[in-house]
């Protein structure tokens, strides 16, 4: 599923472009873990109408991936294995960064590990917070309501979003900021474990560059960050948000099917809000999909195979390039 990307007004006092960019790199990981890893659940375990059938077992599926913290196993499950492979190499061409680029603000993904690694990332952080946030209490949660009527705002009328994701999004967006408001986010004791658990785990990666990342290959890449993920939820259930708690709670069910295509409905909590949306799903080699990651997938194998040198002659074109069955994953993605 997509996931919004779109900016945030800082509503704190006017600091430093440095100070922001510390508090804009934790801003950035939380919405990054929440979006990503609060993607399925409900308090209520009555099943969905529909829960055991494929569509729906496969969305569940794979979030277990995503609650396990098996990032390599969560991309191996969102598209055919022969795209996966091309996937692969399309990243160790430098052409393509999917799946991280299904993250909000996927491009500074490196500056934020780079900005955690860095060896004085701990003192650096911990006097950004000093100045910022400790003891701002009142400040902190004023900054969270506005950046929470800001974001609705944006989703609403910005951005290219379904309805259904229109939807979804501002739901995210209200428990959000709801759960930033009451969260103790300026409590130093809790700023300094935050801190000392996220620096500890980006350094484990040992990816603070792009160039890292294209040389850890994708499936590499994903399996050295799964622990860092791991760590990012860890500090969110230290502020009162439990991802892995509203994952284990995941309802599922059909609420249509034609063909090979599908459309599951999904519900679950997040920061004490009940979240509605339904996703479509198409079936590829007997198996379901998420029909909006299969398009992305497609696209970046489409802009991979663009910038790959052309074959000399003689030689096999990649796989699928310059071909269109009517079949794709692009078009299994429209209604």
């Amino acid at each position: 599923m997509r996931r919004p990307r779109g900016r945030t007004n800082d509503a704190m006092p006017r600091r430093s472009s440095r100070s922001r960019t510390h508090l804009s790199h934790l801003l950035f990981l939380s919405l990054c873990a929440a979006t990503v890893f609060g993607s399925g659940c409900r308090r209520s375990q009555e099943p969905l109408p529909g829960a055991a059938t494929e569509p729906a077992a496969a969305v569940r599926q794979l979030v277990q991936h995503l609650h396990d913290n098996d990032l390599a196993g969560y991309a191996r499950a969102a598209v055919p294995p022969e795209e996966y492979a091309e996937l692969e190499t399309a990243w160790a061409q430098g052409h393509s960064r999917w799946p991280l680029d299904e993250l909000p603000l996927h491009d500074k993904l490196p500056a934020l590990l780079a900005s955690l690694s860095a060896p004085d990332a701990e003192t650096r952080l911990q006097r950004a917070f000093r100045a910022q946030i400790a003891g701002q209490t009142a400040g902190v949660r004023q900054a969270a309501h506005s950046l929470g009527l800001f974001g609705e705002q944006y989703i609403s009328h910005q951005g290219d979003y379904s309805d259904d994701e229109r939807a979804h999004y501002v739901q995210l967006v209200k428990a959000l900021s709801a759960w930033a408001q009451a969260a103790p986010l300026s409590d130093s004791k809790l700023a300094r474990s935050t801190i000392a658990t996220l620096t500890a785990a980006a350094r484990a990666t040992g990816l603070d560059s792009d160039a890292a990342l294209q040389e850890a290959g994708m499936t590499g890449s994903l399996q050295r960050l799964s622990p860092f993920a791991a760590a990012a939820k860890q500090v969110l259930a230290g502020y009162g948000l439990s991802l892995d708690d509203s994952i284990a709670q995941l309802r599922t069910g059909l609420a249509s099917q034609e063909g090979d295509r599908a459309v599951v409905h999904v519900q679950y909590p997040l920061a004490g809000q009940e979240i509605d949306l339904q996703v479509v799903l198409a079936r590829r080699q007997g198996r379901w999909y998420l029909a909006r990651t299969l398009a992305e997938a497609d696209a970046a194998l489409a802009a991979a195979r663009a910038a790959a040198p052309a074959p000399e002659e003689g030689q096999a074109s990649p796989d699928g390039a310059g071909t269109d069955t009517g079949n794709s994953p692009a078009a299994a993605a429209k209604p």
